[in-house]
């Protein structure tokens, strides 16, 4: 294997984008990005894009962190269930930058379907908008909702307005659960089952009794209060795969990024002339900046001494896992492309028969978040506990066979967006030069998304542009 950037450079002086050295000839300047996920991707896309030489590592055989598929049998598999909002605006970005925009779109209007099965047979509700501006393009859908009694509909426009008056970033809200928030202000355990937690557990990973109350915020906040069209959801409809790792490396190739897989970092070090060295296998990399855009555990085991005030804080982030359930049948049983559901174990469950290529039946997955006491359920019992709820949801389930059931499972999904998490979550910089964090987990104002990701990776390339003296112009000020 051979890295560009393994070659000592002789002592320079540093001169805005190149490196000058006591020869009078020049270099581009060289970053390393640790991590080939979707924050990692950013970081590199964007350092390139600036005219910095990069090169990406990823210990992985692919890109695209958490969001990646495999192959099982004739099927294209995502490992699990992955959507975004229209204003994730980062996130969409992203699918521009490596052309995958018109392969992830974004339904017209804010419409989801919610199945409750606390009755003989399932009824069905809508969560949807009308055209009327925030925070009456929510009314119409709300009064129609048949799942809360018209004094619970009341409640929760009550709430919703208390919601909008908040700071997301206020340090107090992060020290409370949204449950104890949603208690004082009148949310029944109905309404929290039926409304807030369906939200909750689909971009928190958490339900509201275990959310931090600032980003339980942010999310209602920014989702459902700020535009009219902001909660209108997205989602992939080819394989995630196709997206965070083929196009993202046909995207890095065309910037000039090499990228270097199943490439284990092993350390970080500076050199005695105030650059990098990032130790792989056999190579020793050495680069001007190096952004470390791995989960936290990983990132504490590779900072040098001294580039966090307290490392250990990042060893006290928690994890929510994500169980996603994938049951083929041999004949179509959902008729919509996805559906919440209440009153069940069943969360969210999706159709991905078309994305998965699937010829003849229907695949359909069910993305269980905050699933901490099933994650390691045996597989039988997993079956045992979600076949009989699916014919319960689904009718035309009851007489269809199942061709094929499988589990997937992220035990570390995400960070655990629980109460105090905020003061545990690093900035971009750290108080060595030359190094930056990013990922989800970050501190990026937003919980563990997609857009989060990206965000972070905004940051983490901003901050290394910044230091190495280039213009630099965020990508969502400059499009606005």
């Amino acid at each position: 294997m051979n890295l560009p950037g393994t070659g000592r450079v002789p002592d320079s002086d540093k001169c805005g984008g190149v490196r000058m050295t006591t020869s009078g000839t020049t270099t581009a300047r060289h970053a390393v990005v640790v991590g080939g996920g979707i924050a990692g991707v950013t970081a590199a896309l964007q350092l390139a894009d600036a005219g910095v030489r990069v090169t990406l590592v990823e210990g992985r055989p692919r890109l695209g962190g958490l969001a990646f598929s495999f192959t099982r049998d004739e099927l294209t598999v995502d490992n699990g269930q992955h959507v975004y909002l229209r204003c994730c605006t980062a996130y969409r970005w992203f699918l521009d930058r490596v052309g995958g925009a018109a392969l992830a779109p974004v339904q017209d209007r804010l419409d989801v379907p919610v199945l409750d099965v606390g009755r003989d047979r399932p009824r069905v509700g809508r969560l949807s908008r009308n055209t009327l501006p925030v925070p009456l393009h929510l009314a119409g859908g709300l009064a129609t909702y048949p799942h809360l009694s018209l004094a619970e509909k009341a409640s929760v426009g009550r709430a919703a307005l208390a919601l909008k008056a908040l700071d997301p970033a206020d340090p107090a809200l992060d020290g409370i659960n949204f449950a104890t928030w949603l208690g004082r202000h009148g949310q029944t355990p109905r309404a929290v089952e039926a409304l807030w937690d369906l939200v909750c557990v689909a971009t928190l990973n958490v339900r509201a009794a275990h959310a931090s109350m600032g980003l339980a915020a942010m999310v209602f906040k920014t989702g459902l209060l700020s535009e009219r069209g902001a909660a209108d959801i997205g989602w992939a409809r080819v394989p995630l795969g196709e997206l965070h790792d083929t196009l993202a490396r046909k995207a890095l190739d065309a910037a000039g990024v090499r990228t270097e897989l199943r490439t284990r970092v092993t350390s970080v070090a500076r050199t005695d002339d105030g650059r990098w060295s990032v130790d792989v296998p056999g190579e020793h990399i050495e680069a001007d900046t190096v952004i470390l855009a791995v989960p936290q555990r990983e990132t504490h085991a590779l900072l040098p001494d001294g580039a966090l005030d307290h490392p250990s804080r990042l060893l006290d982030i928690g994890t929510s896992p994500i169980l996603n359930v994938h049951v083929v049948y041999d004949r179509k049983v959902l008729r919509r492309p996805f559906f919440a559901a209440i009153g069940t174990p069943v969360q969210w469950v999706f159709d991905r028969t078309d994305a998965s290529g699937l010829k003849e039946g229907q695949y359909v997955a069910l993305s269980q978040s905050a699933v901490t006491d099933e994650i390691d359920l045996p597989v039988a019992d997993l079956r045992a506990r979600y076949l009989p709820e699916l014919k319960r949801l689904l009718p035309a389930a009851r007489n269809a066979e199942v061709r094929d059931f499988f589990v997937t499972r992220e035990r570390t999904a995400t960070f655990a967006p629980t109460p105090g998490v905020g003061r545990l979550r690093p900035e971009a910089r750290t108080r060595a030069p030359g190094l930056f964090l990013a990922g989800a987990w970050t501190a990026t104002g937003w919980p563990a998304t997609m857009e989060g990701a990206v965000r972070s990776g905004f940051s983490a390339a901003g901050a290394a542009l910044s230091e190495l003296g280039r213009v630099h112009r965020h990508p969502l000020r400059e499009a606005a």
